[in-house]
């Protein structure tokens, strides 16, 4: 291994100094706006009946652990997520290329897609809810539809922008169009379907939430709105936390997924 230059080994302090200054500075507005939360509460400047506070909030997490009823919700919402964005993603991916294969079927589709995705997503639970009743599948079919829609057209554009020099050189060496597929638009669109999923990942979260608002008995969706129709501001608050903390979560997963594409492609 060769040595490092004096320039290379500054630029990498230079580097490593500005991630723990990003990094420093994230936690202290945290725990700077944890500290104001819970000092106002105390305090009086705020009611901590209606806003809260951290210690109640943590206190609330630990007595919903103790019998396990906490779990229950986390695990619903979160299976309910994955589920639909595994969906998401099968469906988005299959669509794409089925356009990609037929130009003129794309063509007749786009205004409807365009339609479909830009369609108020809330307003079509209800009419889930009548088509599927109040169901686990209305609350998946609820968390598809938010994301669905746009992925399949930025997928399609991103299929359709594909080096067109790739695939004529493809169909010169004796390939047909689902070898162009295969070795050419998939593999080149690798970075593409990954920032879907990136993106997907939270609005299947959205969806998800909305769902079980109108026809959940059980999940963070579901506690959210008891929680607001008893006044239980705690369990309310604490369920939002929990949905930060998940979709922090299920993005990070996304995006070591993403790494290791990175580094294989």
């Amino acid at each position: 291994m060769h040595e490092l230059s004096a320039g290379q080994r500054q630029y990498l302090l230079r580097h490593r100094k500005h991630r723990r200054i990003v990094c420093v500075s994230r936690i202290l507005i945290l725990f700077s706006f944890l500290f104001i939360w819970e000092f106002t509460a105390n305090v009086g400047i705020i009611d901590s009946f209606i806003f809260s506070s951290p210690s109640k909030i943590v206190l609330c997490f630990l007595d919903m652990t103790r019998d396990g009823s906490i779990f229950l919700h986390i695990g619903v919402t979160l299976y309910e997520t994955l589920l639909s964005f595994l969906l998401v993603t099968a469906s988005a991916i299959l669509a794409a290329v089925a356009l990609w294969f037929s130009p003129r079927l794309s063509e007749i589709l786009d205004p409807y897609l365009v339609v479909l995705n830009s369609l108020p997503k809330s307003a079509l639970a209800p009419l889930l809810i009548v088509w599927l009743g109040a169901t686990r599948t209305t609350i998946i079919a609820a968390g598809m539809s938010v994301a669905v829609f746009g992925s399949i057209l930025n997928l399609y554009a991103s299929f359709a922008t594909v080096d067109a020099g790739k695939i004529k050189l493809v169909y010169t060496l004796g390939g047909n169009r689902f070898h162009a597929l295969s070795k050419v638009v998939l593999p080149g669109s690798i970075p593409a379907i990954i920032s879907n999923m990136k993106v997907n990942i939270g609005l299947c979260l959205v969806g998800v939430i909305i769902g079980e608002f109108l026809a959940a008995r059980n999940g963070l969706g579901y506690l959210i709105i008891y929680s607001s129709q008893v006044f239980k501001m705690d369990w309310l608050l604490m369920s939002i936390v929990l949905l930060c903390m998940m979709a922090m979560g299920l993005y990070a997963l996304i995006s070591l997924l993403e790494s290791r594409c990175r580094k294989r492609y």
